[in-house]
């Protein structure tokens, strides 16, 4: 842990020493850029080129009172850098030009010269403007070099010891700023270390179970507020675990019990046959239909124990083959009408279509529509009655299992398809491993459908089956 705090405290000295060196980078870029300005032939040169340049040319201007030249030089350097130029006589009025620009004037007040000379440019131009005079007494010009480059003119005297003492200033002051930045990054470091270091053992609490929630504040306030979140989520999947292993426990016993049930009156009625023999009679064949319907019970019980187990282990064999639904729907409701225990009942059987192909595995639909049918007839009464519809479109097949039965609670049908919840014991007694849903409901979503119940309490219960279809 202190490693990792070790660690978090470099990567923190990283990003600010990044971002001083960041800064200082841009900073000398920017000075650059300011600084510096590119000539119109080509080539980058210091700002105060056009300054240094026009103090240089007045080697090239010869005055000769009203017939100032050029040098055959001076015109080469103008050509060369596309500068233009105007030589004016001591009452500003112009006496040649080369390459003026169209902005310029013939003559110039000493206002104006003196205003050109400030600014630096002509009045509304973009071009530079340098005022120099050459010569000396009589023999005096003045001159304008039109620079084609856009510069604003900053004109600065420098004492230079002044200036070597403003570098040791401006020296000193970033190495104050500098350390500065480290102290602030140590300081912030160690501050973000120790956060680091609580939450980890915020987090160890956790998975300890002893955590104690925390009002976060500042930055990390949102990360305790999460922690705080996650315990009081995991303590509410503990509990539910533990309401789970209850239920299972509960479930275990029950079912134990259910299986010693039926082996009672097999045993007792057994002993009677073996005692009595020839002499039974009727009560023979009554004792031995009562021995078989407790047989019957015990082995569904059994299976459904059995396909549970294939179905957690995905053992379960698949047998996928075309095969029309509507026809295996209605022989399957055919097959449990034909049972003695359910011949009374009444099934309404509706399907508009006569033949739907679907992909499904018989034995595992047959088990899982058989469970929803006989699920509404364990739980219902005497006069409840089961509706079975299926259709197709829209892209989806759909199987209908309704009734008229006693419906369930909003609870209930959230409840419906987990394992081992067992219905609610009625006339027909309460029977069952509560897993028929549940197994109905992994055969669906193995043949990639979906599965819902919805039920209104005293008006029935429907479980709706999705399948895709073309």
């Amino acid at each position: 842990m202190r490693k990792s705090g070790y660690r978090t405290m470099l990567h923190i000295y990283l990003i600010f020493l990044t971002a001083l060196l960041v800064t200082a980078a841009a900073a000398i870029g920017l000075s650059y850029s300011l600084i510096t300005l590119e000539k119109p032939g080509g080539g980058t040169v210091r700002s105060d080129w056009p300054a240094a340049f026009g103090e240089a040319f007045k080697e090239q201007v010869v005055p000769e009172g009203e017939i100032s030249r050029v040098k055959s030089s001076g015109l080469e350097l103008l050509q060369k850098n596309q500068i233009g130029l105007q030589i004016l006589d001591s009452q500003g009025k112009e006496i040649t030009s080369y390459r003026k620009p169209a902005k310029a004037k013939e003559a110039y007040t000493q206002a104006e010269l003196l205003q050109i000379d400030r600014a630096g440019s002509l009045k509304q131009s973009d071009t530079a403007v340098y005022v120099g005079t050459a010569g000396k007494g009589e023999k005096t010009c003045m001159y304008l070099l039109h620079f084609p480059i856009k510069v604003e003119k900053i004109t600065m005297y420098v004492n230079k010891d002044r200036f070597t003492g403003g570098k040791a200033m401006v020296l000193a002051s970033a190495g104050i700023l500098f350390a500065a930045v480290l102290l602030a990054g140590l300081l912030y470091g160690l501050k973000t270390a120790g956060n680091m270091r609580h939450l980890a053992e915020c987090i160890r609490d956790i998975s300890q179970r002893r955590y104690l929630p925390i009002q976060g504040r500042g930055t990390y306030r949102e990360l305790y507020d999460s922690l705080n979140a996650m315990y009081g989520e995991l303590q509410e999947s503990d509990r539910l675990r533990e309401e789970t292993a209850d239920m299972q426990r509960a479930w275990i016993a029950g079912i134990t019990h259910d299986l010693k049930t039926p082996l009672s009156p097999i045993r007792g009625y057994a002993e009677i046959l073996a005692d009595e023999g020839e002499k039974a009679g009727k009560d023979c064949r009554r004792y031995a239909k009562v021995m078989l319907q407790n047989v019957d019970r015990m082995e569904s019980l059994m299976d459904d124990l059995k396909v549970i187990y294939q179905l957690e282990s995905g053992i379960l064999p698949m047998d996928f083959r075309e095969q029309n639904l509507v026809r295996f729907l209605r022989e399957l409701v055919i097959c449990l009408l034909n049972d003695p225990k359910y011949q009374d009942w009444t099934i309404h059987f509706v399907c508009t279509e006569e033949e739907l192909p679907v992909f499904f595995d018989r034995k595992l639909m047959e088990r899982a529509v058989l469970n929803l049918m006989v699920n509404a007839f364990v739980h219902g009464d005497s006069e409840t009655e089961l509706t079975l519809k299926v259709s197709a479109g829209d892209g989806s097949l759909e199987i209908a299992v309704s009734d008229n039965g006693r419906g369930m609670t909003e609870g209930e049908a959230a409840r419906a398809f987990d394992r081992y919840v067992r219905g609610r014991i009625t006339e027909q007694g309460q029977e069952g491993t509560g897993l028929g849903l549940a197994i109905a409901k992994e055969v669906v979503e193995l043949h990639g459908g979906t599965i819902e119940a919805s039920a209104i309490p005293g008006t029935g219960t429907t479980f709706l089956i999705r399948f895709p279809f073309p």
